[in-house]
């Protein structure tokens, strides 16, 4: 866009097209990030509001980056409240299906192997992997979400999914 989507942060339509804008995108990449059990769409609320508690101080070029910063920042912190939850707690989950005791194996080995897979993954491999792979988003679009070139973002993507085809060869 050649002019800005707003020129005023604090304007509550300039504020509701800012929602509409990044919410989703945001969301999505706090997902991808840290999964879902840290509720990522709450946190996309949360930076929001603190957001428009702080309107009059962020300059309408920064609101982006105040938001993945602000909304990162919280989840960093429910991941060290989240620490300390487990280290108390013990969850169990569920312990019964209508499948088939062969396939509930073969189904928790390959989870658990593909979620071992992802861990194993560099950070900024994993972000832009599942951006591509499971948001759909084009190489150039990862690469201005996380604010690198359509080159870097597209090694990082072919990167993890050759190490994902490695580790998980055996399960075609």
């Amino acid at each position: 866009m050649s002019k800005p989507l707003h020129n005023n942060v604090c304007n509550e339509k300039n504020f509701s097209l800012l929602y509409e804008k990044y919410a989703q995108e945001l969301g999505n990449f706090l997902y991808y990030k840290y999964g879902n059990s840290l509720n990522p769409t709450d946190k996309v609320q949360d930076a929001f509001i603190k957001l428009w508690e702080n309107c009059a101080k962020v300059v309408p070029e920064k609101v982006k980056s105040f938001l993945y910063t602000v909304a990162n920042n919280l989840m960093l912190n429910a991941v060290k409240h989240q620490k300390v939850v487990f280290k108390y707690q013990e969850v169990k989950p569920k312990d019964y299906t209508n499948e088939s005791p062969e396939f509930v194996l073969r189904k928790k080995e390959f989870l658990k192997r593909y979620e071992k897979a992802l861990s194993n993954l560099k950070e900024e491999e994993r972000v832009a992997f599942m951006l591509s792979k499971i948001e759909g988003k084009t190489h150039k679009e990862v690469g201005e979400i996380l604010g690198i070139t359509k080159k870097v973002a597209e090694h990082r993507i072919y990167s993890a999914f050759k190490k994902l085809k490695e580790q998980l060869d055996d399960f075609r």
